[in-house]
């Protein structure tokens, strides 16, 4: 399923169903700005009735920009799978910080953008 032109399919890595969580945050903005999120956790059936998918590799393709929420030693088994994925981009969320990720990203031709996508959705950047 490709997307409409000028939204993007956006994996969310490390996806949440509480509130109180930036990944929930950022799912429920990617909504509200016309995009269409997935999530990535194992954890879970389904966030905000969208079903959760346990890994990215069984995630719906094409995914244009990865979104990571995982701590790096949680990230760091799924790079190859992430590489994978042969997305576009990978934004890189405060905390999800991961050195060997994002050069293994960018010697696959992958943009690593080290930022919050909360933020970039707000200001125009994303």
């Amino acid at each position: 399923m490709n997307s409409p032109p000028g939204k993007e399919t956006v994996a969310i890595l490390g996806a949440s169903p509480k509130p109180d969580r930036y990944a929930y945050k950022a799912f429920e903005m990617l909504l509200e700005y016309g995009h269409r999120p997935v999530p990535i956790n194992p954890a879970f059936d389904d966030i905000l009735g969208e079903k959760c998918y346990p890994n990215i590799s069984d995630a719906p393709k094409p995914i244009d920009t990865v979104t990571l929420y995982l701590s790096q030693p949680r990230s760091t088994p799924l790079i190859d799978e992430i590489i994978a994925t042969k997305t576009r981009r990978i934004i890189i969320n405060p905390g999800a910080e991961n050195s060997e990720l994002a050069e293994k990203a960018e010697e696959a031709g992958i943009e690593v953008v080290e930022g919050c996508t909360l933020v970039m959705l707000q200001t125009g950047q994303f």
